[in-house]
C-alpha cells in the first residue's frame, strides 16, 4: 500500500540512508552536528574495507577507532601539511563581532508591530487579526508557556504562537514584552498540524520551541513525491527546523510517544493548501505560502540566524539576500492547546464543588 501525502522527514530514520533527506538544499547547508543528530551516517560502500567512515574521522585520527574484532584499528598515517609563514609585516585578521540583538522601547517597538500587521494584511493570505477574545486567549496561552518553560522575555520580541486545537488550528503572532508591560497580537493565518487517527503521524507536541543556530534549516526543491504533492511547498520555501522532539503517536490508543523532527514549512500550494485549518499533517506545522515569504523575508523567527550569518556563510546563503529583519524579530515557536487549558479549568472547577452537587457517570 503507498503511503499518502508524504512530506518531510518526521521520524528519527532507522538507517543510514538518505531518500529520506532528497527534498532540502542545498547539501552543504547540513552542518556535521546535524548529520549526526538526524541519524545519516556515511558508510564505507565496502563494509570490510580499512579506510574511516566520515563519522569515524576523528576516532582515526586519534588512533582509536575500533577494528571489526573490536580491538583497536591502527589509524591511517596523518601527512602534516605545512603552511608557508605568514609575512611579519601582515595585519592580524580582524576579529569576529557578533551584532547585538535588536532592543526597541515599548513604544517603538508596538509601532513596528502596528507596521508588520499591515504588511501582512496586503501581502498574506488568509491573513486576519482576530476577535478580542480570541486575541485575548492567545496572549492568555502564550504567557502561561513562557512562564511554565522559563523562556526569558527580556527584549519586546514577537512569538509564533499555534493553537493544535483540532476546532482552531491557527496562528497569531504575538509581542511579548518584558517586565510587566501588555503584551498584544498583530493576527494570523490557518495552520495544520499532527492528524491523529492515521499511521505514522504523530501530534504536534506542544512547549516552547527556540530557533537556535545549533541547527541549520533548508529550503524545499519543489519536487514532487510518488502521489505527485510537493510535500514541504515549492522550490525555495523555506522551511525552519526546530529540532528532535517527543510526540505522542496518533494512530495509538495507548499514547505511546517517539522522536519527530518538528518543523514549520508551506505545503503543496495546488493540492494542500486550502485545506489549512485542519489538522494533516505528519506532526510539522503547515502555513500558508505567503505566509512563510513573509517570514522568510521579515525574518520573524530569525534574530538568532542573523547573528550566525555575521561569523557563518552557511546562514547568510539560506537567509534571503533582500531581506529586511525586524527589529522586534524573535525565536520562539510557542505551541498551544486551547481544548486542553479548557479541560484543564473545567476539571479544576469540578474538583473545587461540594462533594452533594459532583455526581459520577
Amino acid at each position: 500500500m503507498v503511503r499518502p501525502l508524504s512530506e518531510c522527514p518526521r521520524r528519527k530514520p532507522r538507517t543510514g540512508k538518505l531518500s529520506a533527506f532528497r527534498n532540502v538544499w542545498p547539501v552543504e547547508l547540513w552542518s556535521r552536528d546535524e548529520e549526526q543528530e538526524s541519524g545519516i551516517i556515511h558508510r564505507p560502500a565496502n563494509p570490510g574495507q580499512t579506510g574511516c567512515s566520515r563519522a569515524d574521522s576523528r576516532l582515526c585520527t586519534l588512533g582509536l577507532r575500533q577494528g571489526t574484532d573490536g580491538r583497536s584499528a591502527p589509524a591511517p598515517p596523518v601527512i602534516a601539511q605545512t603552511q608557508p609563514a605568514p609575512p611579519k609585516d601582515q595585519p592580524a585578521p580582524a576579529p569576529v563581532i557578533i551584532p547585538p540583538l535588536p532592543v526597541l522601547s515599548e513604544a517603538a517597538a508596538r509601532v513596528e508591530a502596528s507596521r508588520l500587521t499591515i504588511q501582512m494584511k496586503k501581502s498574506v493570505s488568509r491573513f486576519t487579526t482576530y476577535t478580542p477574545e480570541i486575541r485575548q486567549r492567545f496572549i492568555r496561552l502564550a504567557r502561561a508557556a513562557i512562564a511554565s518553560s522559563k523562556t526569558p522575555i527580556d527584549r519586546p520580541q514577537l512569538l509564533m504562537v499555534v493553537d493544535r486545537n483540532p476546532k482552531v488550528q491557527r496562528l497569531c503572532f504575538v509581542l511579548a514584552m518584558p517586565g510587566n508591560a501588555d503584551w498584544e497580537t498583530l493576527g494570523g493565518t490557518p495552520v495544520s498540524t499532527g492528524q491523529a487517527g492515521r499511521k505514522f503521524y504523530y501530534i504536534t507536541p506542544t512547549g516552547v520551541f527556540i530557533n537556535t543556530p545549533d541547527r541549520l534549516g533548508y529550503r524545499a526543491l519543489g519536487t514532487k513525491n510518488e502521489n505527485g504533492i510537493r510535500g514541504i511547498g515549492a522550490k525555495g520555501m523555506r522551511v525552519w527546523d526546530m529540532g528532535w522532539h517527543n510526540a505522542v503517536k496518533g494512530w495509538r490508543a495507548d499514547h505511546e510517544t517517539g522522536d519527530i523532527r518538528l518543523e514549520i514549512h508551506a505545503t503543496d500550494p495546488d493540492f494542500l493548501e486550502q485545506r489549512l485549518g485542519h489538522t494533516a499533517s505528519e506532526g510539522c506545522i503547515r502555513i500558508p505560502a505567503t505566509m512563510n515569504v513573509f517570514m522568510d523575508k521579515n525574518g520573524l523567527l530569525d534574530v538568532q540566524y542573523e547573528q550566525a550569518a555575521s561569523y557563518d556563510g552557511r546562514f547568510r546563503a539560506l537567509l534571503p539576500k533582500d531581506r529586511t529583519p525586524s527589529p522586534i524579530a524573535g525565536d520562539a515557536l510557542v505551541v498551544v492547546d486551547s481544548a486542553e487549558a479548557v479541560q484543564a479549568i473545567s476539571s479544576a472547577t469540578v474538583g473545587a464543588q461540594p462533594l452533594a452537587s459532583h455526581h459520577e457517570g
